[in-house]
C-alpha cells in the first residue's frame, strides 16, 4: 500500500513527492506533470461518465470493473498528455473519501511508531469504519508549552483501507504508481501563499457531491468542515451558503474579524460560485487561477489548484 501523505506542514517545504500528480474527482480526471526541474507543470483532463465517481467512506467509491477500466482509461489518457518523467504519482482524491481532523493533545510521542497508534486510539470513536486497516497520516501543527502542561496540535486524516485500495488500484491499472494520497482540499491549501500571507485565509473547494471549507493562518489549520450537498439545486445553494456562513461566523469568533474574501477553487467558474454565496460583504476570488500556458488538452471547467498543489515541493 503507497503511503497515505499529508505534507510535513501547510505552506510547502520544497522535495518529497513525484514530479507528477493526477486528481480523480465526480468532475473528471486532472493530470499534471513538470517536464524538468524548475519548469512550470503541463496539465491535461479527461472527462468521466457523470456518476463515474461516487466517493464516500463506507461503499465503494469506482463501482463496477468496467467503470473502473473506464476511469483507469481517463488516467492514461491525461497522463500521457501531460508525459511525466516518473511513473510515481501524487493521487488527489474526493475530500468525501477521507476524514480530516485538527486534534489537541497534551502529549504525543516523536516517533511515528509510537504516535500512531495513539492517533488510532483517539480517532476510533470519530470514524464509522476499521481504524486498525485504514490509511492514516498526521502531522504537528503546533506545539506549546507552559508551567503547567505541553499541549500538541495534530491534523490527521485517515481513510478507510478499502476506499483507499480503490484508488491505488485504478492508478496501478493506468500503468503508474501511487505515491503519496492526499485529500483535494489539503492539496489545493498546498498552492497557496500562506506563509507569505499576512492574514487568515478562508478557503472554499467544491465538488460535485461536497463543500469543503476551511481556514489556515500561517502554518496553522483552524477549520476544516466537509460538508455533502444535496441534487436539489435550490437545496444545495441554501446548504452552500450555510456552509460559508459558518466559516465567516468560525472565522470572526476566532480572529475578532469578519473575513472579507473566500479562495475559491472548485468544478464552477469563480464567478458562478460567487453568485451562488451572494455575500456582498464576501468577495470570491481564485485560489488558483487557471494558467495561461501549459495545457496539453482542453481543461473547460476542471480546476487545476488541486494537482498545482500536489506538485508544490515536488522531487
Amino acid at each position: 500500500m503507497a503511503g497515505f501523505g499529508l505534507e510535513t506542514r501547510i505552506g510547502i517545504a520544497a522535495g518529497g513527492r513525484p514530479a507528477a500528480a493526477v486528481e480523480i474527482a465526480p468532475e473528471g480526471v486532472v493530470a499534471a506533470a513538470t517536464p524538468a526541474a524548475g519548469e512550470p507543470p503541463v496539465f491535461a483532463a479527461s472527462a468521466l461518465t457523470p456518476m463515474s465517481v461516487l466517493p464516500g467512506l463506507l461503499e465503494s467509491n469506482l463501482g463496477s470493473e468496467a467503470n473502473v477500466a473506464a476511469i483507469a482509461a481517463a488516467i492514461k489518457s491525461a497522463m500521457g498528455q501531460v508525459q511525466p518523467r516518473v511513473k510515481s504519482v501524487t493521487v488527489v482524491v474526493p475530500d468525501s473519501a477521507v476524514r480530516v481532523f485538527v486534534l489537541d493533545f497534551d502529549s504525543l510521542p516523536a516517533k511515528a511508531e509510537e504516535a500512531l497508534p495513539v492517533l488510532k486510539f483517539r480517532l476510533r470513536k470519530s470514524v464509522p469504519f476499521d481504524v486498525e486497516h485504514a490509511g492514516i497520516s498526521y502531522q504537528v501543527l503546533s506545539e506549546g508549552s507552559s508551567r503547567l502542561e505541553t499541549q500538541w496540535k495534530v491534523l490527521a486524516a485517515i481513510m478507510p483501507g478499502p476506499v483507499l485500495a480503490e484508488y491505488e488500484g485504478v492508478v496501478r491499472s493506468a500503468g503508474y504508481e501511487p505515491g503519496v494520497v492526499l485529500p483535494a482540499t489539503l492539496a489545493v491549501l498546498a498552492a497557496l501563499s500562506i506563509e507569505d500571507s499576512h492574514e487568515a485565509l478562508l478557503v472554499a473547494n467544491l465538488s460535485a457531491r461536497a463543500l469543503t471549507t476551511s481556514i489556515v493562518s500561517g502554518n496553522d489549520i483552524l477549520l476544516y468542515r466537509t460538508v455533502e450537498l444535496p441534487l436539489d439545486a435550490e437545496a444545495r445553494q441554501a446548504e452552500l451558503q450555510r456552509a460559508i456562513a459558518v466559516a465567516a461566523a468560525f472565522y470572526e469568533d476566532k480572529l475578532q474579524i469578519r473575513p472579507h474574501r473566500v479562495l475559491y477553487a472548485g468544478m464552477l467558474p469563480v464567478r458562478e460560485f460567487a453568485d451562488l454565496v451572494d455575500d456582498a460583504e464576501l468577495a470570491v476570488g481564485e485560489a488558483v487561477p487557471q494558467p495561461e500556458t501549459g495545457m496539453a488538452s482542453a481543461i473547460g471547467r476542471a480546476s487545476v489548484a488541486a494537482v498545482t498543489g500536489a506538485l508544490a515541493g515536488t522531487n
